[in-house]
């Protein structure tokens, strides 16, 4: 599998497929489902939905290979990739940006056929891939994870997604038991409840979940679905076009609409068209801490308690947890303070010797002009514009802001990148503002990074490879199934009908095989209700037998009678029963 091109962080997330981990039943949900699908969403979905199917490789028949799907995806400016389950969503974003659709290769269980709020093959293949032939839609997918990436993940938000992830995964484990789920869905719960705002990434969250997962297009009275979410789940593409659902105009105002991916959602967001997409992402940009800075965009990051980045006017980029933004009296940002590992970089790559195990305790600047040159960025000094303050190596030196903050100490290096001074490290030093004292002579090095401004503050850091593991980035695995003996005989059986189906048995060897494989079934399974439809399928396909046919519509028809949704379930899948 071609992962090379990735940066190293990404490719811990990638998992082989081993196509050879699906079962007989695995296969039997993924063609229930993709037949319903289709059948619906041929009429209701965007015409390039049905049209993306066929050019990326997506069979009703048979779970694709996502190997396949690269391939054709290639086609479009596109690959795709296997991972496991949920991954990050920093890292998912980041994938979006390089072209990568990163496709979660576990398959829903039967008990979750309708809807599942776990990723799974089916919404991300049967989702995401086929809509990605739509150029327009396409280049807003890759807009949008570029200005994700950017956006600032707070601590609640990492709790949140780790909360999640493990109540999904639970839900869709063999032999997980019911204490177990309920006790996810109450950490789930209070881990919601303690929310204490709404972060960037999380705003991001909203607008991708109502137009990538949930969107609809077209106008309000006749809206089309092109939403992953939507045309993935065999329930919510039928529901969300009922008058059960209110529906909304798309605007930059969806970014305050929440949503519970347990529920079915009460309103949708219904875009014109695709290039209205593009517009709305980038006025939630425009609020964003990477386009707006200054004291609003540290605000955002101090608030978030993650790692995050403020990059200074001459390009100097700090990556850390910013804890605080000390301002003058003209309320503009005149000292920054981080705690914990701390990165320096340039042009997001790191500077040689300022890694996070050098600044290991933190780290902390002046913001600001300097009072001998009010208007000049300090960056833009030349060697004789410093030399005229006093600023010379191996000279003590003594450095007054604008904003007040005076440092003092004897000048050891100067780091100079793309004609721009964007560090200067003194020994002996000390910075201190207003009596507060901001830096001490027996702290060590101080390393102090210029800049008038900081035009931009964003999520994480800068050179994420050289930073190191955050934990917005870890890679962990849907745990493996373990079955059950009971559970290995209804896979055989659902192969042994597989083998029926696809060997195109006829007459009265069909005849013969399927009563064996009911027999059986009667015995053992009494209440399964696929594998019925899926043998009352081949018979109708193949005119055989009508006292087999009448018995096994006689059966479901019982079955039918467990609850409304098993109900629906067989209903819908009678009525296309007559060809495979």
């Amino acid at each position: 599998m071609e992962t090379d091109f990735l940066p190293p962080h990404l490719r811990k997330y990638v998992v082989e497929q081993h196509y050879e981990k699906y079962t007989p039943i695995d296969q039997a949900v993924w063609r229930y489902i993709l037949r319903q699908l289709r059948s619906f969403l041929s009429k209701n979905a965007h015409e390039s939905y049905v049209e993306g199917l066929s050019k990326t490789g997506i069979s009703v028949e048979r779970i694709p290979r996502i190997e396949e799907i690269s391939v054709k995806l290639k086609e479009f400016g596109w690959r795709a990739l296997p991972v496991s389950g949920f991954i990050p969503p920093a890292a998912f974003m980041e994938l979006q940006s390089l072209g990568v659709l990163p496709i979660a290769s576990d398959m829903r269980s039967i008990d979750h056929l309708l809807y599942t709020p776990a990723p799974d093959i089916v919404h991300e293949a049967a989702g995401h891939a086929p809509i990605l032939i739509q150029p327009e839609f396409a280049e807003y997918l890759r807009q949008y994870a570029q200005v994700a990436k950017k956006a600032i993940l707070s601590r609640e938000d990492l709790n949140l997604y780790e909360a999640i992830r493990e109540l999904s995964d639970l839900k869709e484990m063999p032999g997980a038991t019911t204490e177990q789920i309920k006790a996810a869905e109450a950490h789930l719960d209070k881990v919601s409840k303690s929310i204490s705002h709404v972060s960037e990434a999380s705003e991001l969250g909203r607008m991708n979940w109502w137009t990538a997962e949930y969107g609809l297009i077209g106008t309000l009275d006749n809206p089309k679905i092109f939403g992953a979410g939507l045309l993935s789940s065999v329930g919510e593409s039928k529901w969300c076009l009922s008058q059960k659902v209110k529906k909304i105009p798309l605007t930059v105002e969806c970014i305050k609409q929440g949503y519970d991916i347990t529920e079915p959602q009460p309103q949708l967001f219904v875009t014109p068209d695709f290039e209205t997409l593009v517009k709305v992402l980038n006025q939630m940009a425009d609020q964003m801490a990477f386009r707006l800075g200054g004291l609003e965009g540290l605000n955002k990051a101090i608030e978030a308690q993650s790692v995050n980045t403020a990059e200074l006017s001459s390009g100097i980029q700090i990556s850390g947890q910013i804890i605080e933004a000390i301002t003058d009296a003209a309320r503009k940002v005149a000292y920054l303070r981080l705690q914990g590992p701390s990165q320096l970089s340039f042009k997001d790559k790191q500077l040689a010797g300022h890694d996070k195990s050098y600044h290991l305790h933190g780290f902390g600047t002046p913001v600001g002009y300097l009072k001998e040159y009010p208007t000049k960025e300090p960056a833009d000094l030349t060697r004789s514009e410093w030399a005229d303050i006093g600023v010379e190596i191996g000279r003590a030196a003594r450095l007054e802001f604008v904003s007040g903050v005076v440092v003092t100490g004897t000048l050891k290096s100067m780091t100079v990148l793309d004609g721009k001074t964007v560090l200067l490290s003194l020994n002996d030093a000390k910075a201190e503002y207003q009596g507060r004292i901001l830096f001490d002579p027996t702290w060590g090095m101080y390393d102090m990074a210029l800049g008038a401004t900081v035009p931009s503050v964003f999520g994480g850091p800068a050179d994420r490879e050289a930073y190191g593991e955050t934990e917005d980035f870890v890679a962990k695995r849907v745990p493996t199934p373990n079955y059950k003996p009971e559970e290995l005989k209804l896979h055989k059986q659902y192969g042994l009908m597989r083998e029926i189906r696809e060997k195109n048995i006829q007459g009265s060897d069909l005849e013969k095989s399927l009563s064996e494989v009911l027999a059986n079934h009667d015995k053992e399974f009494p209440q399964d209700w696929l594998l019925r439809l899926e043998a009352l399928e081949v018979i109708k396909a193949r005119a055989s037998s009508s006292a087999l046919h009448a018995k096994l519509e006689k059966d479901l028809q019982a079955l039918a009678g467990k609850d409304e949704q098993t109900k629906n379930l067989i209903q819908d899948g009678i009525a296309l029963s007559g060809t495979l």
